[in-house]
């Protein structure tokens, strides 16, 4: 059994669709028997997220009690600290925090740099990239004098750093890892014939950035080669989307839309969204596309588990999922369009080969495990 310290954000955007790709990890390492200290803290005030008011502040109770009651739920009750703007420790105490920091043999760091001083401490510290692409362009362009260094560096992008995508490295040697998807969580389920085909998303998650010449955008520069795809299909197709889309337009091409705080308020309203469907559709972010980064959404992960088939636009991830069966990666509306009537066609088979995916591919203990092979940690 190792002792494996992962840090987040959970508690600052206690939102279902943030909450549960942390919980990939943190969860999946508890399933495989390790001991697991998640780790969070503020590092800029006014940060914490309020889904009850829409409101960004320092009140972090809403995001405090979501950790606990999730973290509790698989196991880990107890096991997890999150440090205010103040520098009050709520959950583990300051002295707790330290000593798991010293006995880790692995410190898992999904974000960038905010534990430098405690990890120094640690056995391995591994970076994880969630936003491949766009993480390594960022890179490229900035000039931070000191910025922190990991012993082992992975992307969820499994494209980057190789000849299939022309994104820089910023000069590090990028690992390749699948995000987890805790399946166990998510149960085959029938899916009703009524269902809609639905789709989780920001509009737009990061400003643009320039590189080279070239810009790079987010999933609103790329929706534009999807907008018609209600028009070509029976299908109905629901998109609970975030930001400042423009609805009149999406409504006006036969796409319906609902609330996206309801759907990712919290993770039992996210199941539900995911078990009313019929599948999944959602496209790329522009840079993801661009760089044909190899990204597979866990979202998309989790439709799949519960036998939900999966259309999502093709940003180099076909090179290491099977597609054509349950799975399908689309360019633009004809072949979102053509990968609907495919699965209408055979409906149960797409079921069937959707949740056998999620679990020899996308399974916490599958990805997590081969993570852990790789780094030599038993």
């Amino acid at each position: 059994m190792a002792r494996i310290v992962v840090s987040g954000t959970m508690v600052r955007y206690p939102m279902a669709g943030m909450v549960q790709w942390f919980l990939g990890w943190v969860g999946g390492f508890h399933q495989l028997g390790h001991d697991v200290v998640f780790v969070e803290k503020a590092t800029w005030p006014d940060s914490c997220f309020d889904p009850t008011t829409g409101t960004t502040g320092s009140d972090c109770s809403y995001g405090l009690r979501t950790v606990a009651s999730v973290l509790g739920r698989h196991g880990l009750d107890g096991r997890w600290c999150y440090v205010d703007e103040s520098g009050r420790y709520h959950g583990m105490s300051r002295s707790e925090v330290a000593d798991a920091f010293a006995s880790a043999d692995v410190f898992l760091d999904l974000e960038w740099g905010d534990w430098r001083e405690e990890s120094a401490t640690s056995g391995l510290r591994v970076f994880i990239d969630g936003e491949p692409g766009w993480f390594q362009i960022k890179l490229e362009l900035q000039s931070d004098p000191d910025p922190p260094t990991y012993d082992v560096y992975y992307t969820v992008g499994l494209n980057i750093g190789t000849d299939r995508s022309p994104a820089p490295t910023a000069g590090i040697e990028w690992r390749h890892t699948h995000s987890p998807v805790l399946i166990s969580d998510y149960p085959d389920h029938p899916a009703s014939p009524d269902g809609a085909y639905v789709t989780i998303m920001n509009w737009r998650s990061h400003n643009e950035l320039e590189y080279l010449g070239t810009t790079y955008g987010q999933k609103d520069v790329e929706f534009a080669r999807f907008m018609t795809l209600p028009r070509l299909v029976e299908a109905p197709f629901t998109l609970a989307v975030a930001g400042a889309p423009p609805r009149d337009e999406l409504r006006a091409h036969g796409w319906s839309l609902t609330d996206p705080h309801r759907v990712t308020s919290s993770i039992a309203s996210f199941k539900r969204f995911l078990r009313g469907s019929r599948g999944y559709f959602s496209v790329a972010k522009n840079v993801r596309v661009e760089t044909n980064a190899g990204w597979f959404s866990d979202t998309a992960g989790y439709s799949l588990a519960t036998g939900r088939p999966v259309i999502l636009q093709e940003n180099g991830f076909s090179d290491h999922l099977p597609t054509g069966l349950g799975l399908f990666a689309v360019m633009d509306a004809e072949g979102a369009a053509a990968a609907v009537r495919s699965i209408e066609g055979d409906y149960p088979a797409h079921a069937v080969a959707a949740r056998r995916i999620a679990e020899e591919h996308l399974d916490s203990r599958v990805v997590l495990g081969r993570l852990l092979d790789d780094l030599g940690i038993v």
